[in-house]
C-alpha cells in the first residue's frame, strides 16, 4: 500500500501524465507543435513562457468554457491536462491578458486556421461547398451607453441654432457682426469669434483702470456682460467638437457604445425581457464545412446583407473559399448576386431570396397585384393584368439608394383607353392617377436563377446540409463552449479573441472525427 504523505520531500519534476486522444489537447498540442514557431518572445514578467506553451493553455482554456483571464490562471494551476501543456508553467493572469491581444497570437491564429484547413483539404474531410452563416455576439459594454447618430445631427443643430442666437446678441449690442448670417459654423470661426471678445474685455479692462472710482461704470457692466457671452461660447464650442467626434466614431453606423466605441447596437437573439431591446455587439459571420470553421470575419454592421461580399473576399484571399458558396435568405440580394457572378468566375451562389418560400404560398399566386401573376408578351414588350388592363414599356430609370448600389428598372404604364377609344376605370388609381409598375430585368433574372438552382437535386441537396453544417457549431459556441459575450474591447482585440473561439471549436471538432 503507498505512503501519501503531502510533507515528503520530493525532486521537481515535470507531470508524468500523457493525454489521451479522445482529448482536444492531445490535437491542440500537434497542431501548435507543427507551427514551427519561430519567434523567441517571451511573455510574463521576468519574461519566461514562450508563445507555444501560451497558445496550447489559452486554447485549451476555452475548450472547457473557461474565458476569464483569471479563471485561466486558475485553470492552469488545477488542471492537470493544462499543467501538462505547459510542462507546469504557470503564467499569471496579467500575461495571459497580454497574450491574449497581442500581435504574436494573431498570426499564430491564421496560421494555424491556413494549416488546418489544408490538413481536412487533403483528408477529405471538407469537399467544395461554403456554408455561411452570421450571428451576434454581444460586447463587453454596457447596454444602456448607447450614442444615437440621429440624436447627435439633432443635438448638433440645436447646438447650432443657439450659437446663431447668441451672435445676433452681440451684433444688436454692439453693432458688430463677427460671422455673416447664414454661415455655416466652423471650430475656426468660433475661436476667431473668442477671440475677438477676449480683445473687447482687454480694451475694458484698460478703460476701467483710468477710472477706477466710477460709479456705476459702464465698462464693467459690458465687461460682465462680454465674459457671459464668451464663457457661453466656450461651452457651446465643447459641445461643437464632441458631436463632430462622435460622428467620426460613427462611421458609416448609426449608433456606438460608449464603453467600446467599436460596438454597435443590434437586435440579439438573448433577449430576457422579451422586448428586442437593442444591444452593443458585433455580427460575427462564419464559413463551416463539415462543421469545421474554416473563416471568420467580425462586422460593425447588423444586417449580414451587407456583410457578404467583404467576407468572400477574405476568404478569396486566403483560399479557403470553395465553389459552392451557400447561405440562407438574408444574404439573397441583386448586388450579391451580381458581384458573386461577375468578379467570382468558378463559384456559384446557392442563396435563395427574402420572398422565394412566400412565393410558393397559394395566397401569393392568387394575389392579382403581384406582377409575377400577370402576363407578359415578350415581342411587344407588354403586361395585361388580371382585370385585362395593358401596361406598355415607356421608359428606363436608375435608382441608387444610401449605400451606392444602382439599380436598373423598366417602366411601364397603363393604357387608359382600349381599342374602342372608351376610358378604363381599372387603369386608374382612386385618386384618378395612370397606374405605372417597375420592373427589374436583373433582379428577375437572378430570381429564375436561384429559383431553378434550388429546385435542381444536387445543388437543392447542398442547400439542405446548411442547417446542419453552420447552425451547429452556433450551438456549441453558445450553448457548450457559453461564449456569448467577449471578455475584451475594440474590434482589434475582439477579432483575435474570436479567433481564439474558432480554434478551439475546431480542435473540439476534430476529437468527434479522428475518434
Amino acid at each position: 500500500m503507498t505512503n501519501y504523505n503531502m510533507d515528503q520531500t520530493i525532486l521537481p519534476l515535470t507531470t508524468d501524465y500523457t493525454v489521451q486522444k479522445d482529448n482536444p489537447a492531445y490535437y491542440i498540442n500537434e497542431l501548435v507543435e507543427s507551427l514551427s514557431i519561430k519567434e523567441h518572445y517571451l511573455f510574463g514578467r521576468p519574461r519566461e513562457y514562450d508563445l507555444g506553451a501560451m497558445m496550447k493553455l489559452v486554447l485549451f482554456a476555452y475548450t472547457r468554457g473557461v474565458f476569464s483571464s483569471r479563471r485561466i490562471e486558475t485553470f492552469a494551476v488545477e488542471n492537470l491536462t493544462a499543467r501538462w501543456l505547459t510542462q507546469e508553467q504557470m503564467p499569471t493572469y496579467r500575461t495571459i491578458c497580454r497574450f491574449r491581444i497581442s500581435d504574436e497570437l494573431e498570426t499564430l491564429i491564421h496560421d494555424g486556421l491556413d494549416q488546418l484547413v489544408d490538413y481536412l483539404r487533403r483528408q477529405n474531410l471538407i469537399d467544395d461547398v461554403t456554408f455561411i452563416d452570421g450571428t451576434k455576439i454581444l460586447a463587453d459594454a454596457n447596454k444602456y451607453s448607447f450614442v444615437w447618430r440621429k440624436n447627435t445631427m439633432r443635438f448638433d443643430q440645436m447646438n447650432r441654432e443657439a450659437i446663431q442666437n447668441i451672435l445676433a446678441e452681440i451684433k444688436q449690442a454692439y453693432g458688430a457682426a463677427f460671422v455673416p448670417e447664414g454661415t455655416n459654423l466652423t471650430l475656426e470661426m468660433m475661436d476667431e469669434v473668442i477671440t475677438r471678445l477676449e480683445d473687447r474685455l482687454d480694451k475694458l479692462n484698460k478703460e476701467i483702470e483710468q477710472q477706477p472710482k466710477l460709479s456705476p461704470n459702464p465698462a464693467k457692466q459690458s465687461r460682465r456682460h462680454i465674459k457671459k457671452i464668451k464663457r457661453q461660447l466656450i461651452q457651446r464650442k465643447v459641445k461643437m467638437i464632441e458631436h463632430q467626434s462622435q460622428m467620426e466614431t460613427f462611421g458609416d453606423r448609426n449608433s456606438y457604445s460608449k464603453t467600446d466605441q467599436d460596438s454597435t447596437f443590434m437586435r440579439v437573439k438573448e433577449d430576457p425581457m422579451m422586448n428586442g431591446q437593442l444591444k452593443p455587439a458585433y455580427n460575427l459571420q462564419i464559413a463551416t464545412n463539415n462543421q469545421f470553421v474554416l473563416g471568420f470575419g467580425l462586422f460593425q454592421r447588423p444586417t449580414d446583407t451587407k456583410t457578404l461580399i467583404p467576407f468572400l473576399n477574405t476568404l478569396s484571399n486566403t483560399n479557403k473559399l470553395a465553389e459552392n458558396i451557400v447561405a440562407d435568405a438574408g444574404y439573397g440580394s441583386e448586388a450579391n448576386y451580381r458581384t458573386i457572378e461577375d468578379n467570382y468566375e468558378g463559384h456559384q451562389a446557392i442563396i435563395p431570396y427574402g420572398t422565394m418560400l412566400k412565393e410558393q404560398s397559394r395566397k401569393w399566386q392568387s394575389d392579382d397585384r403581384k406582377v409575377m401573376n400577370w402576363h407578359y408578351f415578350a415581342d411587344d414588350d407588354y403586361y395585361i393584368d388580371q382585370q385585362g388592363v395593358r401596361f406598355d414599356f415607356q421608359r428606363y430609370s436608375t435608382r441608387t439608394d444610401k449605400n451606392g448600389v444602382t439599380r436598373d428598372f423598366k417602366i411601364y404604364r397603363a393604357e387608359k383607353f382600349n381599342a374602342d377609344h372608351q376610358s378604363v376605370r381599372a387603369a386608374l388609381t382612386r385618386t384618378g392617377r395612370t397606374r405605372y409598375i417597375s420592373v427589374n430585368p436583373s433582379w428577375e433574372y437572378f430570381k429564375a436563377q436561384q429559383r431553378e438552382r434550388l429546385t435542381t437535386e444536387k445543388t437543392a441537396g447542398m442547400y439542405a446540409r446548411r442547417k446542419i453544417d453552420v447552425e451547429p457549431v452556433f450551438g456549441r459556441m453558445k450553448a457548450y463552449l457559453g461564449f456569448k459575450r467577449f471578455m475584451v474591447r475594440g474590434l482589434a482585440k475582439v477579432t483575435k479573441e474570436t479567433g481564439i473561439v474558432i480554434m478551439a471549436l475546431n480542435m473540439a471538432k476534430m476529437v468527434k472525427v479522428r475518434g
